[in-house]
């Protein structure tokens, strides 16, 4: 399905300084745990102050997030404590944009299906930019959605193979 599946990000407080590569691992070591051989790769947002480890498995994902209650500190140099909250890659409200539907299909069939992988809060249609003379929907539906699992990027919706993004 989704290679993301198992890669959990690290979100610093956007407010506190900015933490330097080495004090990342550091505190992955230290607070973490993570022994080398379970580690994919980690990639470090330093402007949007995320930090990307991606595991072998989706269980080690769900462990770290389980023990740490998704949740950690992170002492600065100066003593400055920040919190540091924890998610699977990818989950949390999204925008999701979905193509090839047809306008016949109710939202509610949308949100029904959608329901597995997540709570759909709000459905709307997409339009043409303005600046054409008629805006018209472009037959794409927008949701934001709570996601709880991975959604793939195919599924079918109402007899429709739609793309999902």
């Amino acid at each position: 399905m989704n290679d993301r599946q198992n890669k959990i990000v690290c979100i610093f407080d956007a407010r506190s300084r900015r933490i330097t590569a080495l004090h990342i691992h550091e505190w992955i070591y230290e607070y973490l745990r993570l022994p080398e051989k379970d580690v994919r790769m980690i990639r470090i947002d330093g402007p949007g102050r995320r930090v990307f480890i991606k595991l072998n498995t989706s269980e080690q994902a769900q462990s770290i997030l389980q023990t740490t209650k998704r949740q950690l500190e992170f002492r600065h140099d100066n003593g400055e404590l920040s919190i540091v909250q924890l998610e699977l890659s990818g989950m949390g409200i999204r925008r999701i944009s979905i193509a090839n539907l047809t306008p016949e299909v109710p939202d509610r069939i949308i949100r029904e299906t959608l329901s597995t992988y997540g709570d759909v809060t709000e459905i709307s249609e997409e339009s043409r930019s303005k600046s054409y003379r008629c805006p018209f929907h472009n037959g794409i539906r927008i949701t934001v959605t709570r996601l709880k699992k991975h959604i793939p990027s195919h599924m079918a919706m109402a007899g429709n193979s739609v793309l999902i993004s």
